[in-house]
């Protein structure tokens, strides 16, 4: 007979839920104390971060808990922004007294294109409590132009 964690995941449903058939059995394995062969979901879930645009500037949040600041990387080419990071998972040889586990190792990436081109050599970048703020100052006279139609 298998032992079980008392421990239940809760997870709020939602509509995309729906369309996570992956992540469900994952989560049933989970539940049974088995993991999972494949890489986690928990990954593929991405970055997730908020960006706030002012008239100067482009001001990202992006939440990247459990990171040290070197494991993280900004690239900014143009309008076009890539974030990527590689977490180690620390202990592996320790499985001794392990009731749950949700930290996982991997590589988290995501790229995506602003309305418009990034000064970089303004663009600053600070990692603190597990977030990373990034403040991408918008170049002079890239803005385009709007046509009124007659």
């Amino acid at each position: 007979m298998m032992a079980t964690s008392n421990l239940t995941r809760y997870t709020p449903s939602s509509p995309l839920g729906l369309f996570e058939p992956l992540r469900a059995l994952e989560e049933l394995l989970r539940d049974t104390g088995m993991e999972p062969f494949w890489p986690s979901t928990e990954l593929a879930a991405g970055i997730r971060m908020d960006i706030q645009e002012t008239e100067q500037a482009y001001q990202i949040r992006a939440d990247m808990p459990g990171l040290k600041k070197e494991d993280i990387k900004v690239a900014v080419d143009g309008r076009q922004v890539s974030l990527s990071a590689q977490a180690e998972q620390g202990g592996q040889g320790e499985q001794g007294g392990m009731l749950w586990r949700e930290r996982h190792a991997g590589q988290w990436q995501r790229s995506f294109t602003l309305p418009q081109e990034v000064d970089d050599s303004q663009a600053a970048a600070r990692y603190e409590d597990g977030v990373l703020h990034l403040t991408l100052p918008k170049k002079a006279g890239t803005g385009g132009t709007r046509l009124t139609i007659q």
